[in-house]
């Protein structure tokens, strides 16, 4: 791969571009907009966001403005919890998403969340029925390709029991620090590609000693080491940022490589991070 908009290959051949814009937490309005712009200049075609994220509406706008070719790009949104009671409800949260990206189609729809709290006596029919409302948008065309985000696998197990089309994307939090070495391994064999989000460990991926030892090794940032870390392991990044200088430096990963060596350094690198504050089973939401 040679910039950010090369990409994975999914299960149904849909191409997904290495590294995407992450928007969480950018606000809706002008600090979004100009953004996602940002980063259509400096390259970026994927770009993440979700309905929890409140920014859709500014995607939309930023997407409309750039002038782009919509067929270049690889938009993605969310099912939040929410939406989550019926088949119904998930088939109108859609279109509601929709309205707000002002798209004619989407290019991967994910369930946000496997076990959202007002549902968690009766999680297993919830997702089937969220993912059967998917599966027809997507066998419809109005969907390129769907996935989950914070699946685990007791979750994806159950999932396939009743799916008729299965997971394409499993968006979880990945990082050094917090790599679910099993959870990956299990979505590698089923051929369903990871999204690593919060690639950086909201920061904590600053104050680590090996990881600035290995940065200067190489002549780059932290960031831009770990991003090539994602990359090298068949990650999906999506690293948020609303600063041009470093959505510009999050491209910037395609000029070096990392050796075995250094692979498996920062993979038992160690952080202060929480790898138990978003268990899906226990979160409060």
């Amino acid at each position: 791969m040679k910039t950010v908009s090369d990409g994975f290959k999914l299960e149904n051949g849909v191409m997904i571009p290495c590294v995407a814009l992450g928007t969480w937490e950018s606000a809706d309005g002008e600090q979004c907009y100009n953004s996602v712009l940002e980063a259509f200049k400096q390259g970026y075609t994927h770009i993440d966001t979700a309905k929890i994220y409140g920014n859709e509406v500014s995607v939309g706008k930023a997407i409309k403005d750039s002038g782009l070719r919509r067929e270049s790009l690889f938009i993605t949104t969310k099912l939040w919890n929410t939406d989550r009671g019926s088949y119904d409800e998930a088939i109108q949260a859609f279109e509601t998403s929709m309205n707000k990206l002002d798209l004619e189609y989407l290019d991967l729809y994910l369930i946000h969340w496997p076990n959202p709290e007002k549902y968690r006596d009766n999680w297993q029919h919830i997702n089937a029925e969220s993912w059967r409302a998917m599966e027809d948008l997507y066998l419809a065309g109005k969907i390129k390709a769907i996935g989950v985000s914070n699946f685990m696998i007791n979750h994806l197990e159950e999932l396939e029991k009743t799916a008729r089309v299965k997971p394409m994307v499993n968006q979880i939090r990945l990082c050094p620090g917090d790599t679910k070495d099993e959870l990956v391994k299990y979505c590698q064999d089923k051929n369903i590609i990871l999204e690593a989000y919060s690639p950086f460990a909201r920061g904590e991926v600053f104050k680590i000693d090996e990881l600035k030892e290995l940065a200067a090794s190489k002549n780059k940032t932290i960031s831009q080491v770990v991003l090539r870390w994602c990359l090298q392991k068949g990650f999906v990044s999506l690293p948020k940022s609303v600063t041009p200088s470093r959505i510009k430096e999050n491209t910037e990963i395609f000029d070096f490589e990392l050796n075995d060596a250094e692979i498996s350094k920062i993979d038992k690198v160690q952080t202060t991070y929480d790898s138990e504050s978003n268990e899906p089973d226990t979160i409060d939401f």
